[in-house]
């Protein structure tokens, strides 16, 4: 199966490979151009913004999931399941909790509210103040975040995949995403999300059909992986570095800001057709949300799985300095031959594989494979992890399908991109720009929000390549998103459920916490001198804690003056948000949160831990 591929060292693109991939940019770019200058006469700020008010509920779920799902998500999440199992799924599973509270308590709020941005909302709520402060940390965290980090990434697999160097890829992934993104406004984003989702579900299903095939099921998997990697909570011990109850007490925290609150994620419920839609839509993206930990996470605890019973060869090894080493007295012949090799490899490239040891020393391919695996379990030597998924589709597929999956991850990585470029104009057009110029017609927004996505595209692509620093693609971007949420959260969730939060309150907590999160961003930054130690979910935790604090005494001592319209925006008790009929049948959204809340208990239930996994007969 691999000998094709140990022997070439890196994989290179194949004419029908290379005839997918430009298909599907013809395609996926020539369907956003289309639709923006089909609509492009009389065209009006809300319709490129918000598509005019006319996404069903199947788009805005399926555009939720898509845009939620980067290239982040298919190599770091499988990067985790190949080192921690399926500990790092808790990102995906606890999701749906958090869409059901978008439904059911603040879907209706914005879509009664008829607001074209979540600083609106805030502004009605509160006051311009607040508006101002939540634009500016929306536009930061849209292309630090959204945009920057899945360049990044992307650009790390297109180099593993395909030799293409990264600023290459980064430069060339944002050129074409921002050129349909511009011309096309929002409608074209969703449309084509819609699209680039069912391309990314169907590549991602196939190679984890695939792997399973070989990998002899899950019970093949099962006996030769720990049993704790396939399980989801975890002590406090756990190398995974996610005990349960960080889970418990940190994911709501920046779930509720990802979900509730992210100008990027909620745009899609602010398009929706009626109230209706705005309800049903997100709940239809939380039952697909249950697949990434069998689509996404699993596949890496599949690929370490293979390693383990010698079907494919080790990842890419990086090379190791001989004086960091401290075990080699302890290494058999063989492992001692094969890590000398490693250490004497002088290849240009920066990562040693099998191919280039079974070179230098004559083993067989399968016996370096193990050998290398081993090497790296016992900390002899570091795998270049990022690579699994990318290594997989090399390892398992044949070509031509190989194009389809890297078409997936450009659908990934484009879809993402996309949709934060057009929240980010919207956001500058509607909650900068018009601020200062009140009388600008909706045309010149238009144009001033692709000035604006234009200007946002250069500097995430400046940022890119400092993401190499993190320790870890995933945890580093949900380390942002747990120093950045806190504040955020605070606001909109004692905003809607708490009368006398008040204006005074909500900018305190802002500005506060927000200088709280920058601070203990930069501790944990430099941890080696600071000696910072918190857990970064619990660190988001304590955030929260802090800045609702600083909220509630604000709001007793400073109270707010409520307005007509801001006395519209506070739930006077939670079953108030359940009042509402709903569409009769399945589509119900009550009958539709309660069955997602069911099949989520249930999940967990399950796959908690190795006893419970034993009890359903998952484990032996």
């Amino acid at each position: 199966m691999t000998a094709g591929i140990l022997a070439a060292g890196r994989m290179a693109i194949g004419p029908i490979d290379l005839a997918v991939i430009i298909l599907y940019l013809v395609v996926i770019v020539g369907l956003g151009c289309w639709v923006g200058l089909r609509r492009r006469k009389g065209e009006e700020g809300r319709g490129y913004f918000l598509a005019g008010g006319t996404l069903t509920w199947p788009v805005i779920g399926l555009a939720l999931f898509s845009t939620n799902i980067s290239t982040i998500h298919l190599v770091s999440q499988a990067q985790e399941g190949y080192m921690n199992g399926l500990a790092y799924g808790n990102f995906e599973w606890m999701a749906p909790f958090l869409l059901i509270t978008l439904s059911l308590f603040f879907a209706p709020f914005y879509f009664r509210s008829r607001v074209a941005t979540l600083p609106d909302f805030l502004e009605q709520r509160y006051s311009r103040a607040a508006r101002d402060w939540l634009a500016g940390l929306s536009i930061v965290s849209a292309i630090v975040i959204h945009i920057g980090f899945t360049l990044y990434t992307g650009a790390v697999v297109l180099e593993e995949m395909f030799g293409i160097d990264k600023m290459t890829s980064i430069l060339g992934t944002a050129v074409l995403t921002g050129l349909y993104t511009i011309v096309g406004g929002l409608l074209a984003v969703v449309l084509t999300e819609s699209l680039q989702t069912i391309i990314l579900l169907a590549g991602a299903v196939s190679i984890t059909a695939i792997g399973l095939y070989h990998a002899g099921g899950w019970s093949g998997v099962a006996a030769h992986v720990e049993p704790v990697k396939l399980t989801v909570l975890r002590g406090a011990s756990d190398p995974a570095g996610l005990p349960w109850y960080s889970v418990l007490l940190g994911y709501p925290i920046i779930g509720l800001w990802y979900w509730c609150a992210d100008q990027t994620i909620v745009q899609r419920v602010l398009g929706a057709k009626d109230e209706h839609h705005a309800r049903v839509g997100p709940l239809f993206a939380g039952f697909i949300k249950i697949l990434p930990v069998f689509i996404f996470v699993f596949p890496g605890t599949i690929m370490l799985a293979l390693l383990h019973q010698g079907k494919v060869s080790a990842l890419p090894t990086l090379r190791v300095d001989a004086a960091q080493v401290t075990a080699i007295a302890e290494l058999s012949a063989t492992e001692q031959k094969v890590y000398q090799a490693i250490l004497n490899y002088e290849g240009q490239e920066k990562e040693v594989r099998v191919g280039h040891v079974v070179q230098q020393t004559g083993l067989e391919e399968q016996e370096v494979s193990r050998t290398m695996t081993s090497l790296v379990e016992r900390k002899v030597l570091k795998a270049k992890s990022d690579a699994v998924y990318a290594h997989m589709i090399l390892e398992l597929l044949p070509t031509g399908m190989r194009g389809v999956l890297a078409a997936a991850l450009l659908a990934a990585l484009m879809s993402t991109v996309s949709g934060a470029l057009n929240s980010i104009a919207t956001l500058f057009s509607y909650d900068l720009y018009r601020r200062w110029r009140p009388e600008t017609p909706d045309r010149t927004l238009v144009m001033i929000g692709r000035v604006a996505t234009g200007v946002a595209m250069v500097l995430a692509i400046v940022w890119s390549p400092f993401i190499a620093r993190f320790e870890s693609i995933y945890r580093g971007s949900n380390t942002v998103i747990c120093y950045l949420a806190p504040p955020i959260t605070t606001v909109f969730l004692w905003g809607v459920f708490w009368r006398r939060a008040s204006s005074r309150g909500a900018l305190a907590t802002l500005a506060i916490g927000s200088l709280l999160g920058l601070t203990v961003f930069l501790l944990d930054w430099f941890k080696e001198s600071t000696g910072w130690n918190v857990q970064f979910m619990m660190a988001s935790f304590w955030l929260f804690v802090i800045c609702s604090l600083i909220l509630v005494v604000t709001s007793l001592l400073w109270p707010h003056t409520h307005t007509a319209q801001s006395e519209r925006l506070v739930w006077k008790n939670p079953l108030e948000a359940l009042q509402d009929a709903g569409w009769g049948g399945i589509l119900n959204y009550k009958l539709m949160a309660g069955g997602l809340l069911v099949i989520m208990v249930l999940l967990y239930a399950v796959f908690a831990t190795p006893t419970t996994a034993r009890f359903f007969g998952l484990l032996k």
